[in-house]
Order: C-alpha cells, then structure tokens, then sequence
C-alpha cells in the first residue's frame, strides 16, 4: 500500500503505518537550569553586576544583570523613598515638570539576557531590550550549529545588536557574538525607567536575602 507523506510503514509485518515529522531534527535543550546559564554567560558579555531572578517583563521573561549606584541608592535611603513599581508613577517622572524632584535611577541595568532553546524565541524576548542597551540570548550549541542560525540568525542578531552566548552539553559557555554597538538606541524614557525601578527592587530583596543567610 501507498505510505502517505511524513508517514513510514512499520517493520513488523503489520500493515499500519505510523506518523512521523517530514522534519525530524535534533531535539534542543538547555544543558542547565536558565538562572545558572545566565549568571555564566553575564561575564562573558562584560557585564558587571547581579543576576536578578528571572523576570516577565512586557510578556518576556528575561534575565536582568544589574548593580547599585552608591550616590543614588544612599540618596533613596535618605529620603525613604524605597522602589516605586506602578508604572503610572513612574511614567509622571519623565515629565519636565517633574525632571527637579524625580529621583534618579538607584541601579545601573549592565544588559538583559534571554535563555531560550531556540534562537527565535530567543531573540523575541531580547530585542525590546537592545533599543535601550546591551541584550544577548544564551542558546544550545546544538542551535548555533546549523545554516539556519548561520543564513538566519546571525544577520538579525547583528542588526539589532545582540550578543549570543552558546552553552554546550556540559553547560560551558562560549560567546558567539558580542553585542554591537551601532544600533538605535532610545535612551531613557518612561518604559526603562520603570524597568530601572523593577530591576532596583529586585536587587534589594537579593541583598536582603544574602545578609540573612
């Protein structure tokens, strides 16, 4: 009998067929927990500062490497003004009306980072990121092997300017690509200075945390 397209027969010597992908290719997993991969690649990159917990940012979840800034953050202490999150507040911060006595941003955002098994869906989360600064993806090195990241995903990834980090089968890291620095940058408006917000209340509970261990 005729085998129907993505179909094989079975070797059995039964007559039924089972159904099989017409595209079978590897299967690609992360070597490593996300949080542990990212906190590898972050030096890689440059970047300098803690690796906060995984966030979801606009629907992306992503890695976000961030550090204290000493004047700003003693400055937030003594006024008592602790990290602000309502989004709605912090866009009236951009305000010129508002430029004298919006506080400055206490942490200083050195990149964010996306773990992903696939380049496309790693460089979906990563993108919104590069408009204001450094963004990488960290991938299998089973997903940097093939035309399709080669013809595909590295003329985006340099487009846009981000780096990629590969992490083989025993979770070592290598950088692939760095992060370009000849894409528009949008500097900071209301969107970043509410992601700095976030980015400042998750270091504190990373701090807190550390002190009480």
């Amino acid at each position: 009998m005729a085998v129907p397209p993505g179909q094989i027969a079975t070797t059995s010597g039964s007559s039924s067929v089972r159904s099989i992908s017409g595209r079978v290719g590897p299967t690609l997993e992360l070597p490593a927990d996300p949080a542990d991969l990212a906190r590898r690649a972050a030096p890689l990159l440059g970047w300098q500062g803690t690796v906060l917990p995984q966030l979801t940012l606009f629907g992306r979840r992503v890695f976000v490497v961030a550090r204290l800034r000493p004047e700003a953050h003693a400055e937030r202490i003594a006024t008592g003004l602790r990290p602000v999150t309502e989004r709605a507040t912090v866009a009236t911060w951009t305000w010129p009306e508002m430029s004298r006595i919006a506080p400055p941003p206490a942490v200083h955002i050195a990149g964010v980072l996306a773990v992903a098994r696939h380049w496309r869906t790693g460089m979906a989360a990563a993108v919104p990121f590069a408009r204001y600064g450094e963004a990488a993806m960290v991938l299998p090195t089973s997903a940097t092997m093939s035309h399709d990241y080669v013809d595909n995903c590295l003329p985006r990834a340099r487009m846009y300017g981000l780096g990629v980090v590969a992490a083989d089968e025993n979770a070592k890291v290598d950088l692939d690509l760095t992060c370009g620095d000849d894409h528009l940058n949008l500097g900071e408006d209301e969107v970043w200075r509410w992601v700095h917000e976030v980015a400042y209340e998750r270091l504190l509970a990373c701090e807190g945390a550390e002190s009480i261990a």
